[in-house]
């Protein structure tokens, strides 16, 4: 519960979830999808929302972050 309610807080990703935890990510992805399902399903479809947006994002956070890479590594 304490890391679905990160996520959902902070709009957090997997990636970042895992290290402000210290898990893995396939841990925090378990443990929101799976695990706080049967605990508390409202609160596992609100985080479920917020990863699944990350999701949806995150082709363009990398695109983002490539051209970032470059456009340093050339000055």
């Amino acid at each position: 519960m304490e890391i679905a309610k990160f996520i959902i807080d902070n709009n957090a990703t997997v990636r970042q979830t895992a290290k402000q935890f210290g898990i893995s990510k396939s841990t925090v992805h378990k443990d929101v999808t799976e695990r706080l399902m049967q605990i508390n399903p409202s609160l596992a479809k609100e985080a479920r929302k917020v990863l699944d947006v990350n999701k949806s994002e995150r082709h363009i956070r990398g695109g983002l972050a490539t051209r970032e890479k470059y456009l340093h590594a050339h000055i």
